[in-house]
């Protein structure tokens, strides 16, 4: 039973909001005359093909916010290293940052191409 879902319909294999993954870019799609892709679900490994785009969708959102922190991190070493009397004890705390963001980076981006691989094994 195929089970077409219009309400969202757009380019089935388009980016959506500031490069993020669509939750529909595993799915097939039907296009219609006007161009307009609308993307179907035909069976119960459809759901699994959703839940694994949004899942990806959260990892890319964990790589922005890591990428963030690796700025942050970077800046208040670099102004905690300015002043005239250095604190060690918050140049430690700004390369831990930058360390650990550095790891939760590697983390998600590992993770976000497994999805990424799984899914398109499934699908």
């Amino acid at each position: 039973m195929t089970i077409p879902t219009t309400l969202f319909a757009a380019a089935c294999k388009g980016g959506g909001l500031i490069g993020l993954p669509t939750w529909y870019m595993y799915l097939d799609g039907n296009t219609d005359a006007a161009g307009n892709c609308a993307p179907v679900m035909s069976g119960i490994n459809d759901i699994w093909l959703i839940v694994a785009a949004i899942i990806e969708i959260l990892l890319r959102i964990a790589v922005l916010v890591a990428v963030f922190f690796v700025m942050y991190g970077g800046v208040k070493y670099i102004t905690s290293h300015i002043t005239s009397n250095p604190a060690p004890e918050e140049l430690v705390k700004a390369r831990r940052s930058i360390f650990n963001a550095l790891i939760g980076l590697l983390i998600a981006m590992v993770a976000a191409g497994a999805v990424q691989y799984i899914a398109g094994g499934i699908n």
